[in-house]
Parts: structure tokens; sequence; C-alpha cells
């Protein structure tokens, strides 16, 4: 049995910092040539995980049922739970005197890295549903590869989100299958989400010059190979849903992981940063 410090050494202070230095050091944190891109990619995460969350937190108190009420709410507080991990670890990468709360509050919409597919209003409860399902489908499959990175401080992110995205997927899928198979108006209407949704999600695999810094380093997964898992969750569940999965690829509408975004995040921005922007600085 190794030997333990005296507890009782003055220095038992800095052995308990070196202690926890060493347990969470990440040589990618601190690469300096890597940085622009690992913050963009990091804001990627967090912010599709924040704009995620903060639609499905519209619903709270307008559930079509107490048990979906909650629920959406619980995912809500997931997603925003994992936006702070990302986007803590990004403020910490870029070294700027920001933090989480700054990068989530005080940023304007060109400067949001999320995909145009979730800052889209949340529609009826079918729309919400079936953007959850498509996202969740591409989500589950990202942390799964994530937890094998290359940064350790990634991948434990990535690991602690993962177990809640599984019940996400889990959940969102369930829910898609019992409307989609449902009545001839659940049917309809979920179709027509689908038909909605379908031409923003080939952002989900597309890759820049971000993508490719961070897929040299090992910290993170080309989206390309995300393709073939996501294709093989969402057919099998449309299959079961009775609903048609669309020829198109989904490449008609991208552009918000650079910062071009719909007129929909502004107006989203406009309600969920109103507090910082009108009272800085304020807290509870």
């Amino acid at each position: 049995m190794p030997s333990l410090p005296d507890m009782n050494a003055t220095n038992v202070e800095e052995l308990a910092l070196r202690a926890a230095e060493q347990q969470h050091h990440d040589p990618h944190v601190q690469n300096v040539d890597l940085k622009p891109a690992f913050f963009d990619w990091l804001c990627r995460m967090g912010d599709n995980a924040l704009i995620a969350g903060h639609r499905l937190s519209e619903w709270c108190g307008k559930g079509p049922a107490l048990e979906e009420d909650i629920a959406l709410a619980n995912t809500a507080l997931d997603l925003i739970g994992h936006a702070q991990m990302w986007l803590g670890l990004a403020a910490e990468v870029e070294d700027e005197s920001r933090d989480a709360d700054k990068l989530a509050y005080l940023r304007d919409a060109m400067r949001f890295r999320n995909v145009q597919l979730l800052e889209l209003p949340r529609g009826d409860i079918g729309e919400t549903l079936m953007r959850q399902f498509l996202f969740d489908a591409w989500h589950h499959a990202m942390l799964s590869r994530l937890t094998d990175s290359s940064s350790p401080r990634v991948a434990e992110i990535a690991a602690k989100a993962l177990k809640e995205v599984h019940y996400h997927l889990e959940r969102s899928s369930d829910l898609v299958i019992r409307l989609g198979d449902g009545s001839e108006e659940s049917h309809r209407r979920m179709d027509a989400a689908l038909a909605l949704y379908w031409p923003y999600t080939g952002e989900l695999f597309e890759s820049d010059g971000v993508d490719k810094a961070v897929i040299a380093e090992g910290i993170a997964p080309d989206p390309e190979d995300l393709r073939a898992t996501w294709d093989e969750t969402v057919g099998e569940v449309l299959r079961e849903a009775t609903l048609e999965v669309p020829e198109a690829k989904g490449h008609v509408h991208t552009g918000g992981r650079s910062g071009r975004h719909t007129e929909h995040l502004g107006f989203l921005l406009a309600e969920m940063q109103f507090l910082q922007r009108a009272y800085p600085g304020a807290s509870w």
C-alpha cells in the first residue's frame, strides 16, 4: 500500500492542489496553436446544448400532459447543464477572463456556433419531439465517440453527458414511434415535422477547418463518420413509426456552425439574455 503524505505537514494544501492539477491535466487546453479551433469547437458543442435546452424550456408549464411537461423541463435542464460544462471549458481554453455565463449571455448571435436546426421556433409538440429525436440521435453518436477523445477534459464531459443523452434518445425515439404510428392526425403531424426539419440535418455532418484541427489532434471524430450511425438509428425508428425517410440528404440549410443564423436566433437570444444585458453582472 502506498504511503500517504503527512496530513499535518505544512504543504498539504499544495500537495492537494498539485494532485488536482495532475488529475485534470490536459495538454490541449494550453496548446496556443490549437486555441482558436479548440475554442470554436467547444462553443459548437456548448451552443448546441444551450439552444436546444432553451427551446425545450419554452414548454415549461405548457406541455400537453403533466408527465410530458416535466420530462421536457428535465431534458432542458440536462442540456443546459451540458452547455455549462462545454462553455466552461471553452472559457478556460480562451483564457480571456470569461466564464460559461459570459459566453452564454454576452455574445451576439453571429458569435454563436449552434446548428440552425436547433434555433428554429419550437412549433407544436410533434415538431418539438421530431427535432429532439433527430438531434438526440446525432448527440448520442457524437458523445459516444468523444468518450475516447485524446483530451481528458472532453472525454470526461462526454462521459457525464452521455448517461443523460442515452435517456433522451430512448424517450424521443419512443414518442416519435407512438405518434407516427398513432392516429391519422398524429401521423400527419409527425410526417410534416420530419419534412420541415430534414433539410436542416445535413449541417450536423459538415466539416471545416475547425473540425480538421481537432480531428488531427484526436480530440473529436470527423462529423461525416457519425452519419452511418445516425442513419441507422433514424431509419430504424422512422420505419417503426411508419414514416418514410426523406430521399434528400438534408444539405439545404447550413451556416450556423460558422455564425450564419436564421432570424429566429436573434429573438431567442433577446429573451434568454435579457437579464444580463439589462443588469450586467446581476447575481442572486
